[in-house]
């Protein structure tokens, strides 16, 4: 039975400080911090640009720090096979230099700033896997996001090197897997029954019921 592993890469993107936003904080960019593996896989090459996809709404700096987020890019590879980047985003506060507005005079009000003391900027933990466990992604992501958050004794390497290298999922019609990335969890997902139906994630029952 051929195995596949649950996701191909774990990669970490943060706000880009080397290079000025626009006005308001607007306008910014990423760049990848940490990625694991760090050399590519030989049946699944690294994606390039893939902080575009972490946030496709821009990098833009806000006032307030913002609630956690998930969503799920498609990429798709040279042979037109697909990837998917699952992502959690959430805010780390920055410091920033208080500035004036260009068209402010030196005796106007002292208070007008640009910009606050304490920005918020957008990091993304990200999975990439060529399968559409998504509920499974977003559970690890969310086990990730609570260590590096919280600062548990639990090493963040570990866990992302049981998710990349422990994790193996059968193919389609194969039995269920249960396992644990090593953060006290306890996860369970099931391969579908045939790799010709769609996995919509939705439940159809009661529609199988009424056309019955």
């Amino acid at each position: 039975m051929d195995m596949s592993r649950l996701a191909d890469y774990f990669v970490v993107v943060g706000y880009d400080h080397d290079k000025e936003p626009t006005r308001g904080g607007q306008g910014g960019t990423g760049k990848i911090l940490q990625r694991f593996p760090e050399k590519d896989w030989d049946d699944v090459p690294f994606h390039q640009g893939l902080e575009l996809f972490c946030q496709p709404a821009g990098w833009n700096l806000s006032s307030k720090s913002q609630p956690p987020t998930f969503h799920v890019s498609v990429l798709t590879d040279i042979e037109a096979r697909r990837h998917y980047c699952a992502v959690l985003t959430f805010s780390e506060p920055v410091k920033m230099n208080p500035s004036r507005p260009d068209d402010l005079e030196s005796d106007e009000v002292e208070g007008s700033l640009v910009r606050h003391t304490l920005m918020f900027a957008p990091k993304c933990l990200s999975l990439i896997s060529r399968l559409e466990y998504f509920e499974t992604l977003r559970n690890c992501l969310g086990l990730l996001y609570t260590v590096y958050v919280d600062s548990l004794e639990v090493e963040m390497e570990t866990l992302v090197g049981n998710i990349l290298g422990h994790v193996q999922v059968p193919p389609p019609g194969g039995p269920q897997v249960r396992f644990s990335i090593g953060a006290g969890d306890r996860q369970a997902l099931q391969p579908p029954l045939s790799d010709s139906l769609p996995v919509t994630r939705s439940s159809v029952a009661l529609l199988v019921q009424q056309l019955v």
